[in-house]
C-alpha cells in the first residue's frame, strides 16, 4: 500500500473577493481585510468559506514501497493551477491511501474548488465504482471509508465536540508540533514575500500528521511494536539526511521531547 500524507496552506482569494464586493481600488492587504471584516459582520467569524480559499502551498509525505520522501509540491514560483495538478496527478500515478488531519473539512474541499475553478480533471480521485469496481466500498469520497482516513475525524468517533488541533495531539505523543508558525500567520507571512517559510511550515505540519498517522496504525494493529519503531527510525534518518534546516529543527525538536509548561 502506497500512502500519501498530505497538507494545504492557504491565503484568501482576492481576486474573487474583488469580484464578490465592491473593494475599488484597495490595496490586497486592505482586500483581504475587508473580505475577513464582512465574513466576520455576516457570521461571526473572520474565517473565510472554503472557496474563497487560494492554494499557495502542498506539501506531502510519500511512503511507496520501501521508499519515503517528504516535499512541498511544485517549485517556489509555481502557480496555483500546477499545485492542484500535481496533487491530482499523483493519485493517477501511485494510486495512494490519501490521510491528512481535517482533509475532509478542509484541505479537500478547497482542492475541489480549485480543482473546478482551473478546469482540472480528477476521475480517478472522483471515482466510486463505475469504472473500477474497487472503489465501490472504499474511495477517497465517502466519510467512513479507508481510502482516504482523516485522522482528525476518525479519533473524534466523527464527533465534532471531541476534535482537536494537530498541534495539540502531535504534542500530546511528544511529536514537535508546530515550529515558528501557525495557521492564522500564513497570510501575513505570503504579503511580507516568505513563501518558502510557508512551505517549509507546510513540510513540518504533514510530517506531525504522518507520525500521529503510525501510532494511529499502531493502535488499530496495523503496525506492531517493531514495526513502529522501525517506522519512526525510518522518518529520523530521512531528517537526518535532510540538508533544508526546518526538517533538521523537526528533527532536533522531535529529539528534545515536548517542553514542560511553566
Amino acid at each position: 500500500m502506497n500512502y500519501l500524507i498530505f497538507d494545504i496552506e492557504t491565503i484568501p482569494d482576492i481576486e474573487l473577493g474583488r469580484r464578490l464586493l465592491p473593494l475599488g481600488d484597495l490595496s490586497d492587504e486592505d482586500a483581504g481585510k475587508a473580505m475577513m471584516f464582512r465574513h466576520l459582520q455576516d457570521t461571526g467569524s473572520e474565517f473565510l468559506p472554503l472557496y474563497q480559499q487560494r492554494i499557495v502551498a502542498i506539501a506531502v509525505v510519500l511512503r511507496a514501497g520501501d521508499k519515503l520522501r517528504v516535499w512541498s509540491l511544485g517549485e517556489i514560483d509555481s502557480g496555483e493551477a500546477d499545485l492542484v495538478q500535481r496533487f491530482f496527478d499523483g493519485l493517477d500515478q501511485f494510486g495512494p491511501q490519501l490521510v491528512s488531519w481535517n482533509g475532509s473539512g478542509f484541505d479537500l474541499p478547497v482542492l475541489h474548488y480549485r480543482a473546478m475553478l482551473h478546469g482540472i480533471a480528477a476521475p480517478r480521485y472522483w471515482e466510486t465504482g463505475d469504472e473500477d469496481r474497487s472503489f465501490r466500498y472504499n474511495n477517497y469520497l465517502s466519510r467512513y471509508h479507508w481510502r482516504h482516513i482523516d485522522v482528525m475525524d476518525v479519533l473524534s468517533g466523527f464527533n465534532p465536540r471531541a476534535r482537536a488541533g494537530l498541534d495539540k495531539i502531535a504534542v500530546m505523543l511528544g511529536f514537535p508540533g508546530k515550529l515558528g508558525m501557525a495557521g492564522d500567520q500564513v497570510w501575513n507571512t505570503y504579503r511580507d514575500g516568505q513563501l518558502e517559510k510557508i512551505r517549509n511550515y507546510c513540510e513540518t505540519d504533514v510530517l506531525n500528521t504522518y507520525l500521529i498517522f503510525l501510532r494511529f496504525q499502531h493502535m488499530r494493529g496495523i503496525l506492531d511494536d517493531v514495526q513502529l519503531d522501525a517506522e519512526f527510525e525510518r522518518v529520523r534518518e530521512l531528517l537526518d539526511a535532510a540538508p533544508e534546516p526546518h526538517l533538521k529543527a523537526f528533527l532536533d525538536a522531535w529529539k528534545r521531547g515536548p517542553v514542560p509548561a511553566e
